[in-house]
């Protein structure tokens, strides 16, 4: 078994294997009582909230947590259904409550589940206190005296509405009625099914709504290559006469990281997304605040901000980081590459619904394609990118252990035949080279992966500069 360690949000491991009742308990009781010494006193809260997405036996783990929980003193809202994690989020700020469990595994296959804890604030916990509740697991668990009470609760309505009090719904239900938008929203068999058709109050095309444990034999990720029956959906509308605009929405697993495909059948991940949520939460909604982007992010994302006068705040890698900045400052919009994208005015968390919601609106409002609006963005900034990402399996510790003394005792001064104008080390290395690109090498820290990332004027110099990386890679 390997050992329970949280990472960048909540415990995950294959089930039967690493992910057991008997584990899942350890952690539940240590959470909770974490959760109660860290939000206690300013909620004078007793409860806590647990919900799960569609993954296999998520439910029958759910109930466990609850009972494991409920035995250590601890008063349990449980859900009636799976959600989106956002969603349990959104309830524990709404209930006033310690916090949330979540039993998911994200966008990981479907060997796995995963135990994520939520703060009393309704987002993701930090690491300080992921790290107390590892430190509890080696403590013996606590029965009280008096157990608590478990109740359920539907965890959709409230959701549901506090997402459309957050867009102009006439606007986008107008157009899809009127036959000239179609919306496809691709939920990967996971917990998004049927959260537009829930909000929007009518029908939409839903793509891999019904439950699969199995993922169709892969895994519930907004990646192109998970995204064939969308592709394929997308090319059928635009050969049909007449056919208005279309947009396909993906949403992963537990519809906390979004995607997107245009009407042009091209592929939207949260690097294009972005600057297209920028201009629209700028420009239609006049909203204001700092704009959070990772290391990873595109260059596109600061001249976009700055065409709004909106400041820009970089973090490393990891929605931790820009949760912890939307709880101290006055934050537009904080994303990350991957796919996760949250809000000021919303949860200090990442919301794949609502990014949808907005994507839906700046549609509706602006009358065009999203190719559009990301064109005419590149040609107000003047720039025009490609991205890509790729992760590199080592054949071991020991290889990663020579790469990184080699980037700190042999710095990089010219990647395929351009030269290093800098190289920025606040997550990995990010090099920026003379020919207005730049190259992200970063280092699993429990597994022997290299993740590399490029963003450069072509895909075809992103992909040459991803070949030299892993060239470097497999020479040292």
């Amino acid at each position: 078994m390997q050992q329970i360690k949280f990472g960048t949000d909540g415990w995950r491991g294959l089930i039967a294997a690493d992910f057991t009742f008997e584990r899942l308990a350890l952690v539940a009781a240590a959470a909770a009582q974490v959760l109660k010494d860290s939000y206690g006193q300013d909620t004078g809260s007793n409860t806590i909230i647990v919900g799960y997405d569609r993954r296999f036996m998520a439910e029958d783990f759910a109930t466990k947590t609850a009972q494991v929980v409920q035995a250590a003193g601890f008063d349990v809202l449980l859900s009636t259904s799976y959600a989106p994690t956002p969603a349990f989020s959104w309830a524990a700020k709404q209930e006033n409550a310690l916090g949330a469990f979540v039993l998911t595994a994200s966008h990981n296959p479907g060997g796995y589940l995963g135990f994520k804890v939520k703060g009393a604030f309704g987002g993701s916990v930090p690491e300080e206190i992921t790290q107390q509740i590892e430190a509890k697991l080696a403590q013996p668990s606590v029965t009280a005296q008096t157990p608590g009470k478990i109740q359920t609760y539907e965890p959709w309505q409230s959701y549901c509405a506090g997402l459309r009090a957050k867009v102009n719904l006439d606007s986008i239900k107008e157009l899809i009625s009127q036959g000239k938008l179609t919306v496809y929203a691709d939920v990967m068999h996971g917990a998004a099914a049927g959260g537009l058709e829930k909000i929007l109050g009518m029908p939409i095309e839903e793509l891999n709504t019904s439950r699969d444990p199995l993922f169709g034999g892969g895994a519930p990720e907004p990646l192109p290559r998970y995204l064939s029956q969308l592709f394929r959906s997308i090319r059928s509308h635009r050969r049909q006469p007449g056919a208005g605009l279309a947009v396909g929405l993906v949403f992963d697993g537990d519809s906390d990281r979004v995607a997107a495909v245009d009407g042009e059948g091209n592929f939207l991940s949260s690097q294009i997304l972005i600057p297209i949520l920028i201009e629209h939460l700028a420009e239609r909604h006049h909203f204001t605040g700092e704009i959070v982007k990772t290391v990873s992010g595109s260059e596109l994302i600061p001249r976009v901000a700055q065409l709004y006068g909106l400041p820009v705040y970089e973090t490393p890698i990891g929605y931790k980081y820009i949760a912890d900045r939307m709880l101290s400052a006055q934050v537009l919009l904080g994303g990350e590459e991957s796919g996760g994208i949250g809000y000021g005015t919303h949860i200090p968390e990442r919301d794949a619904l609502l990014s949808a919601l907005y994507v839906l609106e700046a549609i509706a409002q602006s009358q065009m394609d999203l190719s559009q609006l990301y064109r005419r963005l590149q040609d107000r900034t003047g720039y025009n990118a490609a991205y890509d990402r790729i992760d590199l399996h080592l054949s071991g510790m020991d290889v990663r252990s020579r790469l990184l003394e080699q980037l700190e005792t042999q710095p990089i001064t010219e990647i395929d035949g351009n030269s290093v104008i800098d190289c920025q080390t606040t997550d990995g290395y990010k090099f920026r080279l003379a020919n207005d690109s730049w190259l992200l090498i970063r280092f699993s820290g429990t597994e022997p992966v290299l993740r590399l990332y490029c963003e450069a004027p072509t895909i075809k110099q992103v992909h040459q500069t991803l070949n030299w990386a892993k060239d470097w890679a497999n020479s040292v």
